[in-house]
C-alpha cells in the first residue's frame, strides 16, 4: 500500500470504533456531513465519496454495511492487480472483512484492524487459510517478479506440494531440498515460471537527473543499462528521485511507471546537505540549480545509505 488509508465513517454510531482503527494505522477519518462530528474531512455523498478515494489509490476502511463500499467500488473494478485495498468493519468492530485488494494488502490490513481491536479478521482467501499465508502478497518490501505464475503454484501447494526455499525465507515456511516448488529471493535478475516464484527485495533507490526535454527512450536505455551491469533486477528499485525542478520531466516520470515505484522529488538544498557523500560533485550543475548533484544525492537521500553506482550519462 502506498497511500495511508482513509478511515470512512457513516453515522455517529460507528465514530468509537472508526477513531480507535484511525489510531491504529495513522490514518483521517472522513465523515458524512451532517451526521458525524470531530472528523479529519466530511463528504455529502458516500457513493461518491468511495468512488473518488478508489480511483485515486487510496486504500479504504469503511465502518458502515460491506454492501455501501461494494455499491460504491462496483463500476470501478477493473484490474484486481492494481485496485487498493477495501475493507469493512461493523460499528461494534466485532468483524474485519477484507472485501477487495488482497493483491494490495487488503489481508494484511485487516489483520492489522483486527489486532488493534482484539477483533476477529474474516480473510476468506484459499492460501491464507490452508497456509496462513499469500503467495502473491509478499511482505512489505518485496516484489513478486511473476504474479501470473502466483495461481499455478498456490494450486499446487493447497494439492500437497512441497516448497524449496531458495534466498531469504520471507514466509518463514518449511524448506525441502526435494520440492516441486521454488520460492527464491534475489536481488538480481531472474526468470520464473509455473513452478518457481521469483521474489525480489526493494533495497535500492534510484536517482535521476535529465537535461530539459530529455527522451523517454533515452531515459529508460540508460536506466536499464546501468541495472543490467549492476546485475540489479528492476523489481529491486522501491523508489524514484530527483530534484523538485524535474518534477514535470515526462522521461523521469515514466521511468518511475514503468518500475512502478513512487517518484519522489527534493529541494536543492535537501541535495546540496548531501554534496560530502557524491561521487562526482559538479560546479556546473551547482550553477544552474543550486546543487552539487541531482541524480546521485536523490539516490542517497531516498535510501539514507551509499552509492552502489555512480552517476551514468548519455
Amino acid at each position: 500500500m502506498a497511500l495511508n488509508p482513509v478511515v470512512l465513517c457513516l453515522s455517529q454510531s460507528g465514530y468509537k470504533i472508526a477513531r480507535k482503527i484511525a489510531d491504529i494505522l495513522g490514518s483521517q477519518i472522513h465523515g458524512r456531513e451532517g451526521r458525524v462530528v470531530d472528523v479529519d474531512a466530511t463528504f455529502e455523498n458516500a457513493l461518491d465519496h468511495i468512488r473518488v478515494l478508489f480511483s485515486s489509490g487510496t486504500p479504504i476502511v469503511g465502518v458502515c454495511a460491506a454492501g455501501i463500499l461494494v455499491r460504491g467500488v462496483a463500476p470501478l473494478l477493473v484490474d484486481k492487480l492494481n485496485e487498493p485495498p477495501v475493507v469493512a468493519v461493523p460499528d461494534d468492530g466485532s468483524t474485519v472483512i477484507p472485501l477487495l485488494g488482497g493483491h494490495r494488502g487488503a489481508n494484511r490490513l485487516a489483520r492489522q484492524i483486527a489486532i488493534g481491536l482484539e477483533a476477529h479478521a474474516s480473510i476468506t482467501t484459499a492460501g491464507d487459510i490452508a497456509m496462513g499465508v499469500a503467495l502473491d502478497e509478499p511482505p512489505l518490501g518485496y516484489r513478486l517478479q511473476n504474479f501470473k505464475d502466483a495461481k499455478s503454484v498456490m494450486a499446487s501447494l493447497l494439492n500437497g506440494s512441497s516448497v524449496r526455499i531458495l534466498g531469504e525465507n520471507i514466509f518463514d515456511i518449511h524448506s525441502s531440498s526435494a520440492a516441486e516448488i521454488t520460492l527464491a529471493v534475489s536481488e538480481t535478475p531472474m526468470v520464473g515460471d509455473e513452478m518457481t516464484l521469483v521474489y525480489h527485495p526493494q533495497k535500492y533507490a534510484l536517482g535521476l537527473g535529465c537535461a530539459r526535454g530529455c527522451s523517454v527512450d533515452e531515459m529508460w536505455n540508460l536506466v536499464s543499462k546501468c541495472m543490467e551491469e549492476a546485475n540489479i533486477a528492476a523489481g529491486s528499485i522501491s523508489s524514484v528521485g530527483s530534484l523538485d525542478l524535474k518534477g514535470d520531466e515526462p522521461a523521469i516520470i515514466e521511468t518511475a511507471l514503468r518500475l512502478g515505484v513512487p517518484f519522489r522529488l527534493f529541494e536543492a538544498n535537501e541535495l546540496e546537505s548531501l554534496t560530502p557523500k557524491l561521487a562526482n560533485p559538479s560546479e556546473v550543475v551547482f550553477t544552474e540549480v543550486g546543487c552539487h548533484g541531482v541524480s546521485e544525492a536523490a539516490a542517497i537521500a531516498l535510501s539514507g545509505g551509499s552509492l552502489v553506482v555512480e552517476k551514468k550519462k548519455t
